[in-house]
């Protein structure tokens, strides 16, 4: 090689190794989280040998449905937007859950990348199907041209199909499978064309279906429910239908009244699957509806439920709720609960559902509970430590809109964020790692190592209820000087709240604090103390009946390279 050459291709990699340098300065690495969850209610009724809290799973893991195979359940929660979407839980006493993954975990099956974050998956249902060995999630995707939609596999715990598209319209689409072989699809809908007679107005429908081609059979659909219970008192939102068979009887159980303060559920009757369907004389079987608003440890919402056979062979209940802090607001979504049924007479009611409900339940006997013992999923108050040192990353970390895999990558120095040309306010993709807040008095703690070249790039936490309703906690730069920001959105404005110019060597410490509804946002320098920025906050536009929509706070990893939240001019 000659010597120009030779100092020509010095001289490239010099300037390789210092642009990749400072490239690399501009992409965040995190390379520890802590989770602390610390809340009242378990902290004042500590469990005995024989109980478990109530929910089963904290945060927003809305919808529940649940299937047995043997002595496997398997429990499926609403993911809307998030990616990958329908996380799925694995549990052989209903006790202790290990998430096993997502049913919908790649592109080809989740179509959100340009869906509003309470937009994409809604209320899936599973079954088992013991006359072929298949195992069926059905849900109604609204994104990517889907619709309603069916996967199927034959291990929950080696994944999904791509989905099948369904040919019929309405939502909460549920699938049951009966003793001779025939399967039937009920759901909820709008009333025949012109025969809406008020505001909440729904149906619920069945179809015959063709398990062999994975369709309903055309021409079979039949309204079973038309509004609810007692039409003459012009019940809303009959949806999340499920059908059970016991005794020679079919049950037809649904939620009533709106996932909200009037929400409940109810149930019908028949000799046959295709109806006509008698209300049972004592509904609602659950609801919160009733009691005072200002009770304590208060439970609401209660409703859209899933019945199956537990390991004592009792009945079991999972169904959504929501637990607001002192403010009435709804921080930490519609969660996962479960409660025993009544099952002695010719209908079911839940056990202490029509009472207000406990934080503590009494455990299936002989059921050991194991819960936040290694890969059971913690209940009650626990802290999770992520120090992202393994090659898996935990099925708890969620993207949005897309796959974490777009954006992240595990280095031996941490969590590698890459960001995408798109902040947390737009509805496309972000470069952001979300975990749920799980308690109403939480932190969630992070290192952080990262330089922005710009103003255009940020990086740091958010804390999201969705792309309108947000916080923004992170570095940027303006000029030649670094600045930590605070930024506040609300009903897609967004404020800073405070912002201050900084001296660091790249690495602090980020901290979103909550008491109820009081956050407040710190940072650390390297070895030093927390010092707050923008005083005590309100978490008002982090609750879903502030916000809107479906889903609960999200705390995220956030980088961006489309930065828009500046420092204050002094």
């Amino acid at each position: 090689m000659k010597r120009n050459q030779v100092v020509l291709m010095m001289a490239f990699l010099t300037l390789f190794i210092f642009t990749g340098c400072n490239a690399q300065k501009n992409v965040p690495i995190f390379s520890k989280v802590v989770y602390e969850g610390n809340d009242d209610v378990y902290n004042e009724n500590p469990l005995e040998a024989d109980e478990f809290y109530n929910p089963i799973l904290q945060g927003t893991y809305p919808d529940p449905a649940i299937a047995r195979k043997g002595d496997d359940y398997y429990l499926v929660a609403s993911s809307f937007a998030m990616f990958p979407g329908v996380p799925i839980f694995h549990s052989k006493d209903l006790v202790n859950w290990t998430q096993i993954g997502h049913v919908l975990d790649r592109k080809s099956q989740l179509k959100v990348y340009d869906a509003g974050i309470s937009g994409g998956v809604y209320a899936p249902d599973i079954r088992y199907n013991p006359h072929n060995d298949t195992f069926y999630m059905i849900t109604t995707q609204f994104a990517g041209g889907f619709g309603n939609m069916v996967v199927k596999t034959k291990d929950p715990m080696e994944g999904w199909s791509d989905p099948i598209k369904l040919d019929f319209q309405g939502i909460d689409p549920a699938i049951f499978f009966d003793d001779d072989g025939k399967v039937y699809v009920v759901h909820n809908d709008a009333p025949n064309r012109g025969e809406e007679l008020y505001e909440g107005h729904r149906v619920i429908k069945i179809w015959e279906y063709d398990v062999e081609n994975d369709k309903v059979i055309e021409g079979t659909d039949k309204i079973i429910v038309n509004g609810g219970v007692d039409l003459s008192k012009k019940p809303i939102w009959i949806e999340a239908p499920h059908i059970y068979k016991k005794g020679g009887l079919y049950y037809l159980m649904c939620a009533e009244g709106g996932t909200g303060g009037w929400h409940s559920e109810v149930i019908f009757v028949s000799d046959k699957p295709m109806g006509p369907y008698e209300p049972a004389p004592s509904n609602p079987i659950l609801t919160q509806r009733h009691f005072p608003k200002d009770r304590k440890n208060k439970v609401d919402w209660a409703g859209h439920a899933d019945l199956v056979v537990g390991p004592d062979d009792k009945y079991y209940g999972v169904f959504l709720g929501i637990r607001p802090n002192d403010e009435d607001r709804v921080n930490t979504g519609r969660e996962t609960f479960i409660l025993p049924l009544d099952w002695s007479g010719k209908f079911p009611v839940f056990e202490n559902g029509l009472v207000p409900m406990e934080p503590k339940l009494e455990m299936p006997e002989g059921v050991e509970n194991k819960t936040g013992e290694g890969e059971y999923f913690p209940n009650g108050n626990f802290t999770y430590t992520e120090d992202f040192d393994s090659e898996k990353l935990d099925y708890r970390w969620i993207g949005l809109r897309g796959p974490r895999e777009d954006f992240m990558e595990i280095t031996k120095n941490g969590l590698k964020i890459t960001p995408f040309d798109v902040n947390i306010k737009e509805v496309k993709p972000t470069s952001t790692l979300f975990h749920r807040q799980q308690h109403k008095d939480f932190s969630f703690t992070t290192t952080m190592d990262y330089k922005p070249k710009s103003e255009d790039d940020l990086a740091g936490i958010t804390a999201l209820q969705n792309e309108k309703f947000n916080y923004i906690f992170g570095i940027t730069k303006k000029d030649k000087k670094y600045y930590v920001i605070l930024e506040r959105t609300e009903k897609g404005s967004s404020e800073i709240i405070a912002s201050k110019e900084i001296e660091f060597n790249d690495e602090l410490q980020l901290k979103v604090k909550a008491e109820g509804d009081l956050y407040k946002f710190s940072y650390a320098l390297k070895e030093g103390d927390f010092q707050n920025l923008g005083g005590t906050v309100s978490g008002d536009i982090l609750s879903t009946n502030v916000a809107g929509g479906f889903t609960g706070a999200l705390i995220g990893l956030y980088a961006t390279s489309a930065n828009d939240a500046l420092p204050k001019e002094k």
